[in-house]
């Protein structure tokens, strides 16, 4: 996994070269401010993950983070910051980011959520899930009918019990149960149903 990290704390960036050096397979660029991140982009690119510091010199808020999506629009961005408010994280997601990575998180934490957000998943803390428990949900367009199929769903129900408690039929359920797995980019019943868990569907 190639990143590029964008940052203008020196011991933040000392501390993730250091652990990163320890870790197999991961190789990281490092930059201190907007401008040189977009140039080292250019010239080492192309980086599966990107990693950009809500607050460093050049960022004007997000729109740095536009300006890095305009440059490649198929780029995986990911927002760091000590200081982020959960607006703007949601802000972020919503124009492209694939996540929010808080820098209080330990150094084993972000890696697993770099490989998460690296197989194309959104990460964010849990603290900011249940602040926002259907903002995940809401960004699939899943109406409140498909919502309630999910979460019945991701209770263990059968199709013919998620009929009986929403008042619908078997072919109905079958219905809203394919347009959600398409919506929400899951293959069957059990990735559905682990979708709704993590995103705290309840």
């Amino acid at each position: 996994m190639k990143l590029l990290i964008a940052d203008d704390h020196e011991m933040f960036k000392d501390a993730l070269s250091v652990f990163f050096e320890q870790e197999n397979g991961i190789d990281a660029d490092f930059a201190c401010d907007l401008h040189t991140a977009i140039d080292v982009f250019k010239r080492k690119g192309p980086f599966d993950l990107v990693l950009l510091d809500y607050c460093m010199p050049g960022m004007n808020g997000l729109e740095g983070l536009k300006e890095f999506l305009e440059i490649s629009k198929d780029v995986k961005i990911v927002i760091i910051s000590g200081v982020a408010p959960t607006d703007i994280v949601k802000q972020a997601i919503t124009m492209g980011a694939s996540g929010f990575l808080p820098k209080t998180l330990s150094a084993r934490t972000m890696v697993n959520a770099l490989h998460f957000m690296y197989s194309g998943e959104i990460y964010l803390p849990f603290e900011l899930l249940t602040d926002t428990p259907n903002f995940f949900l809401e960004r699939h367009g899943l109406s409140r009918s498909e919502r309630n199929v999910l979460k019945s769903l991701s209770l263990g129900k059968t199709n013919k019990e998620i009929a009986n408690d929403l008042q619908m039929t078997d072919a109905g359920v079958k219905s809203e149960l394919k347009r959600i797995f398409r919506k929400i980019g899951v293959r069957n019943r059990t990735e559905a149903a682990l979708y709704a868990k993590e995103y705290i569907l309840y």
